[in-house]
């Protein structure tokens, strides 16, 4: 009980307590507050702002529904921002059910519900573009919660975060909702920096325990040896030590045995051949390595069993995801009681009512209701909208128990589960396959237990061929996801920057980027090292001290002598890669070639060539029908024409049958007729006369030089060797720091030399300092007003004029090309198009790229992404009117992405038609082709999408 006067001071806080905002708060929810919630919340009553780093699922969103409830009591306004717009929708309907659907209000660029409404819930992209339009909705603004503001590390959109939090008004608080990030301390002080007072609430501690296993055959195995959750895993340090908890011994004793057998004479990779078999063809009891592997359907029967469903299964695959719910389905496997079938039959026949009955089939509708009545689904970005909203909701109801899903979910609307499940630990990340990291693996099981329903959440991982059980520990118990920024100036930041706030201003708004602030702090460490090389320096020079002469001279020729032969050897390299280009140049339609190099793609016919001198990469089709454009870098020399073969006129290389037919032509073509080679002969690959002359000056002059005899001369040199090393990465890392100092501002620099060798702006009056102000000119002003990664190209491609001519369909056909992006083996020839204003607008997309890359390579700024046409029939033709059926006809795209890319076309025309002092008959134009497109399966809205 305490004593007296305890007692008495006790009940006086609970009184002053009683008072607060947050026991007015805590009084309307049905469960009481962890402590890093309660810290949180008293930090942003008490006028500061707020960083909330803690696990998925872990409740840190009552912060911000806190800083909600704090604005509509003040009489100000909230504004609740998300990454993504189905997480908007989300929280719309949540906040909506709170205080009232006229209270709350959605703004997601395609959706405007109660925009001047007290609580706004939005994505940040419609915040940023708010306050550069200095909007009158920011009016009264008191709170900004930025949910998932770890995003600001994404590399295509993360600069929209900090962008927001550099410009919000002084007075407006911001509270930052963040997964665990293991540099929470550092983000934390920028936000202070740039924000003002800022608290920073940590929170490791997971409310649901989290447990680990390895799903190994039928057998549902423990990670760790003894039952281990998700706080007493995080032993390891950053720096990514191995876990001190130890790993089930029966897992070590599985991986040691599958790597005996897999290199047993007669298996195959994996453990497969005869060896895991007995003579009548019954597994022995030491089979190989694949009887640990389980099929899919098998993943889900265990799981059922051990009463881990419903769970959430990781496949980095959107095919993956799909095949998934196929197996299930073929095996016979049903997980729904008859009452949970009807009540999603009711579900899914609803949301067939929505969608046009002729489009049902192409969309997979039957297939996808015929897995869900059975408990399963696939969720992924290529589903459509209205489909993966269904699935969101009858998981949450319970009545799907698997959904097998791609990492996009890791980031998106909340759907918890009682298990995680990851089928792999490789994922592919556009370029290349990658190990997933500690932080994505904490992340992704940061789904499994469901708060308030859930005792304890599991995270399974199954068992593959290689799998090292000390590995997985080692990413279960790290928390080693540090927040990185992606911050760089935009061509529409830098002209929003600039017009609002002069040039001068601009540099410094930029330089106080979290991305400058990550970079100023590496300098303090870069410094550190470059003192302590420079005493290593000291004493190997003395080292190297010789009898005889200078041996650092001596060492100087005997590195210039290996500078030289390298530079013969560079010469070499340049002179092959120039061949391949020359030979990359002369290539036709039509030419059969033997591609060597790294990528190995060996016999290919050229199907459309690169209008680009500057980097020639011609497509060509593969003899296993794969679609690749090949550069000089691909080469090892250069290319060989062996064959020629005739190009159908209406080849468009996306049609699976298309592709077979011509490498079945081009096979044909090499085995019937060999022509004389050409583009190979007469190259000279070695050194010029010039350069052998100085390689042999300084041979001589070495060994005239004293040091030259000497008896310790290697032992000299070897310390010389270390020395020249040593100096070479001194003098990097003080490259390293002058290129940090500055480096937003210098990029900003020469964003701005591009802008105003285009026009965009110009000089102008005279600053206070006496230095020229460079001034936004109209052009300038209507490039403000385009957002998206081809801002700049947009623009280029609407002062030309050619898009004014174009009718609502040509227009949402066209405007593809600076919206869509292909994926990398998606890429195809460009096709003959509908009209040719159609065909005037591409070229001059093409030719504005080409001109605008060259502009950024000299100015040492990456490139803009090139125009692409695998859009523009299918926009077309369902502008005006076509099926989707029909419109898909021959294309890679899935539905869902179709529907995506219309609603960025949609958006994209919005913006056109809004830029100022342009046409009105193009303003009215954009308009039409808005509702051409928004139709059918791309019209449908929902608050949960």
């Amino acid at each position: 009980m305490g004593s007296p006067a305890e007692q008495y001071a006790a009940a006086r806080l609970r009184a002053a307590e009683s008072k607060t905002q947050l026991h007015a708060f805590r009084e309307t929810l049905g469960f009481e507050l962890d402590p890093f919630q309660v810290d949180a919340c008293r930090a942003v009553e008490a006028g500061k702002g707020v960083l909330v780093a803690a696990p998925t699922g872990a409740g840190k969103t009552v912060v911000g529904e806190f800083a909600v409830h704090l604005a509509l009591e003040g009489g100000r306004k909230a504004f609740y921002t998300t990454p993504i717009k189905a997480l908007s929708n989300q929280k719309f309907t949540e906040l909506s059910a709170r205080y009232g659907s006229d209270r709350v209000g959605l703004l997601t660029g395609d959706t405007t519900i109660n925009g001047e409404a007290e609580i706004v819930v939005m994505t940040t992209e419609v915040l940023r573009n708010m306050l550069y339009a200095d909007s009158s909705t920011l009016a009264g603004l008191g709170y900004v919660v930025m949910d998932e503001v770890h995003y600001l590390a994404d590399k295509f959109r993360g600069a929209v975060w900090e962008e927001v939090i550099i410009h919000l008004p002084a007075d407006v608080l911001v509270v930052s909702l963040s997964a665990t990030v293991s540099n929470a301390e550092e983000f934390g002080g920028w936000l202070d920096t740039v924000r003002g007072d800022t608290e920073i609430v940590v929170s490791e501690h997971r409310p649901i325990p989290l447990y680990q296993h390895v799903l190994a055959g039928g057998r549902m195995l423990d990670l760790f040896a003894g039952e281990v959750s998700f706080d007493e895993a995080a032993t390891g340090d950053a720096a990514g030590a191995e876990s001190s908890i130890a790993v089930n011994p029966e897992l070590t004793k599985l991986a040691q045995r599958d790597e005996r057998r897999s290199f047993r004479p007669g298996s195959g990779r994996g453990g497969r051949g005869r060896g895991g078999r007995d003579h009548g063809g019954q597994r022995r009891p030491d089979a190989p390595a694949e009887r640990h592997q389980v099929s899919r359907p098998e993943m889900v029967l265990t799981l059922d069993r051990a009463a881990l469903l419903p769970a959430i299964v990781f496949i980095f695959s959107r095919k993956g995801c799909d095949a998934a719910v196929a197996q299930c389905v073929r095996s016979g496997l049903a997980l729904t009681t008859q009452e949970e079938a009807r009540r999603i039959e009711q579900a899914v026949d609803l949301a067939a009512f929505e969608l046009p009955p002729e489009d049902l089939e192409v969309l997979g509708f039957w297939s996808w209701r015929e897995g869900l009545l059975r408990g399963f689904a696939a969720h992924h970005a290529g589903l459509l909208p209205i489909f993966k909203e269904v699935v969101e909701k009858l998981f949450a109801q319970n009545l799907v128990k698997a959904v097998f899903a791609t990492e996009t979910l890791a980031l998106g609307v909340n759907m918890p589960a009682r298990s995680v499940v990851l089928e792999k630990l490789e994922k592919f990340n556009g370029e290349q396959h990658v190990s997933v990291t500690a932080g994505e693996y904490t992340q992704l099981t940061g789904r499994a237990g469901r708060r308030g329903i859930d005792v304890e959440g599991h995270a399974v991982v199954l068992w593959q061929p290689g799998t090292d059980p000390a590995a997985v520990a080692g990413l279960a118990s790290r928390r080693t996801y540090p927040l990185n920024s992606s911050f760089r100036p935009t061509y529409n930041m830098s002209l929003n920057l600039s017009s609002q706030f002069g040039r001068g201003k601009a540099r410094r708004i930029l330089e106080s980027s979290f991305a400058q602030f990550q970079a100023d702090r590496s300098v303090v460490g870069l410094a550190r090292q470059v003192r302590s090389r420079e005493e290593s320096l000291a004493g190997y020079a003395k080292a190297m001290t010789c009898h005889l002469g200078d041996f650092a001279e001596y060492a100087r020729l005997r590195q210039e002598l290996a500078e030289a032969e390298k530079t013969v050897a560079r010469t070499a390299s340049r002179a092959r890669r120039s061949a391949a280009e020359e030979s990359l140049e002369q290539l036709m339609p039509g030419d059969v070639v033997d591609v060597p190099g790294p990528r190995r793609l060996g016999r290919s016919v050229v199907i459309a060539v690169s209008d680009s001198h500057r980097d020639p990469r011609p497509t060509v089709l593969t003899e296993d029908r794969q679609i690749r454009r090949i550069g000089a870098q691909d080469l090892d020399g250069p290319l060989e024409v062996i064959s020629r073969i005739r190009i159908p006129k209406a080849f468009t290389g996306r049609s699976p049958k298309e592709r077979k037919d011509l490498a079945a032509s081009m096979r044909n073509a090499i085995h019937d007729h060999r022509p004389p080679r050409r583009g190979a002969a007469g190259f000279d690959f070695s050194g010029t006369a010039e350069q052998d002359q100085r390689i042999a000056e300084l041979r001589r002059r070495l060994k005239r030089h004293p040091c030259h005899g000497c008896g310790e001369r290697e032992d000299h040199a070897r310390w010389a060797d270390r020395w020249w090393k040593l100096r070479q990465e001194t003098d990097r890392l003080a490259g390293q720091i002058s290129g940090r100092t500055n480096t937003i501002a210098k990029t900003f620099d020469r964003v701005c030399t591009v802008l105003e060798s285009y026009g965009y702006l110009e000089p102008g009056a005279k600053g206070a300092g006496g230095e020229t102000v460079l001034a936004t000119t109209p052009s300038g002003n209507r490039l403000r007003r385009i957002y998206g990664e081809r801002d700049l190209l947009t623009s280029l491609v609407l002062e030309s004029g050619v898009l004014e001519p174009l009718g609502p369909a040509e227009l949402a056909g066209s405007i593809t090309m600076l919206v869509y992006q292909a994926k990398r083996e998606d890429k195809g020839v460009h096709p003959k198009l509908p009209s040719p204003a159609m065909e005037r607008a591409w070229d001059t997309a093409v030719r504005q790229w080409s001109e605008l890359t060259d502009r950024e390579v000299a100015n040492r700024l990456p490139e803009t992404a090139e125009p692409e046409s695998g859009l523009i029939w299918p926009m077309y033709r369902w502008a005006k009117g076509h099926e989707l059926r029909e419109c898909l006809r021959g294309t890679d795209l899935a539905a869902g992405d179709f529907v995506r890319w219309a609603k960025q076309v949609i958006d994209t025309l919005d913006q056109l038609a809004k830029v100022p002092d342009l046409p009105r008959p193009f303003a009215r134009t954009c308009r039409e082709a808005v509702d051409a497109v928004r139709r059918g399966v791309v019209s449908y809205s929902s608050v949960a999408d």
